[in-house]
């Protein structure tokens, strides 16, 4: 038998994890949403999520991957067997349909990298900007191509293997999201009013705390670590036996925290030193940010680099998603890498074509009174990523927490509280989370 893949470096896992986390949502809706909710307020209850529910869901996940030396759906076979399986199964078919339409996404990434170097999109007119965004996407033909590009990137970084492909990927992609954030927050940061809006940013505004919000800090703590898919648990399981994870989770959990306060510096003293709004939703990204930059000398540059920024941190998220659906085929079934990642590559390209034309010529097809990209959105975000989340949780702290208590490297009171997370506390705050998204 051929020996299973691992990290070449402790490094590698870092980075690679780090950008599994760092995906679209921390440059779009993490500014977005903090700007709704207090600024500072909201970021406090963000980090205190993330260093300590998130955190250990995190560890949970790496241990239990580590542990058992292969994906998700063979972790609960050779950890438990029985039906825990199919909670393997799950999580990796909502990897599946979120790759599937993510990808969509990450292609109008590439599209606007085109549009900025074109210079199409740089004007200060909201309404040429909307039309263009809205010509874009609801275009029979360009998101498809642009999709079917995004999903070629991914493809080719993961048909290299774990340490040839996403290590070495993960290790040249990573710094360059750093150095695209720094020079833009430079550039932001030197705009006439602009450090009003980083105060504003960071400034608490604690009369903002409500019940709503205290919800949106959890799920975005939550789900910003790329966590309830088992993706952490398949980059768990590349770690060699030896090797301690605990101390990976908080580089991971620090890197991931500090990428979304950097996205915030880079968006909110721009759109303030313009007089535009920070909580324009997703808006932010295609139909708002092209104004500042049209408005700066240079700003065709800053464009490009702010769109490749995007295309980045799509890409280090996609890359996680199609190695974890892959395991279940070179875990389980012992396929040569190349079929798998070529074979699952085609059918995410065919799924988001229905999620890509439902935005324009199919956009009269609806599932349960949304379109079909809104639907697999909605399903996957806030039904099968909470459920997989709270089975993982509970799997750890009643049906295996011998092994996790031998393997997560804790001791004394830390041992105890990741015991009554995984055992009350994470499943009672993921459900809270689900039944608030329903």
């Amino acid at each position: 038998m051929s020996t299973r893949s691992a990290w070449g470096s402790r490094l590698g896992f870092i980075l690679a994890s780090a950008g599994s986390a760092v995906g679209l949502g921390a440059i779009w809706k993490f500014p977005f949403v903090t700007a709704m909710n207090g600024g500072g307020a909201f970021i406090l209850l963000f980090l205190l999520f993330s260093f300590t529910l998130g955190f250990a869901q995190l560890l949970i996940e790496f241990t239990l991957g580590r542990a058992a030396q292969t994906g998700p759906v063979g972790m609960f076979r050779q950890l438990a067997g029985g039906l825990w399986p199919l909670a393997g199964l799950m999580g990796i078919f909502a990897a599946f349909v979120l790759y599937s339409f993510y990808s969509v996404v990450g292609g109008w990434t590439l599209g606007y990298v085109a549009l900025a170097i074109e210079g199409s999109m740089l004007t200060t007119d909201v309404k040429v900007l909307s039309s263009t965004f809205t010509g874009y996407v609801e275009h029979p033909l360009w998101p498809l191509l642009s999709h079917g590009a995004f999903a070629l990137l991914t493809l080719a970084i993961v048909l290299g293997g774990v340490e040839k492909g996403i290590e070495r990927a993960s290790k040249f992609l990573m710094p360059c999201l750093f150095l695209l954030m720094l020079g833009l927050i430079a550039r932001s940061l030197t705009l006439p009013g602009a450090w009003a809006g980083a105060l504003a940013f960071f400034t608490p505004d604690f009369s903002a705390v409500t019940p709503a919000m205290v919800g949106d800090a959890l799920g975005l703590a939550f789900f910003s670590l790329s966590l309830g898919t088992g993706g952490m648990i398949a980059y768990g399981s590349y770690v060699k036996q030896e090797t301690p994870v605990m101390h990976s989770a908080v580089w991971v959990v620090g890197l991931s925290c500090l990428i979304a306060l950097l996205a915030g510096l880079m968006i909110f003293p721009a759109l303030t030193a313009f007089g535009l709004d920070p909580a324009a939703g997703p808006g932010l990204t295609f139909m708002t940010m092209p104004i500042v930059f049209a408005s700066l000398p240079f700003g065709q540059l800053f464009a490009i680099a702010f769109f490749a920024l995007l295309a980045v941190a799509a890409l280090t998220s996609s890359v996680s998603m199609l190695e974890l659906i892959a395991t279940l085929f070179l875990d389980e079934f012992k396929l040569p890498r190349r079929k798998v990642v070529l074979g699952l590559s085609l059918a995410v390209f065919l799924c988001g074509v229905p999620a890509s034309l439902s935005l324009g010529p199919w956009s009269d097809i609806t599932l349960f009174g949304k379109n079909i990209f809104d639907a697999m959105d909605y399903s996957v975000s806030n039904v099968m990523m909470p459920a997989s989340g709270i089975l993982v949780a509970l799997f750890a702290g009643w049906r295996v927490w011998p092994l996790l208590r031998e393997h997560a490297g804790l001791s004394g009171l830390p041992l105890f509280a990741l015991k009554w997370n995984c055992r009350l506390i994470a499943p009672l705050a993921i459900g809270a989370i689900l039944l608030k998204n329903l």
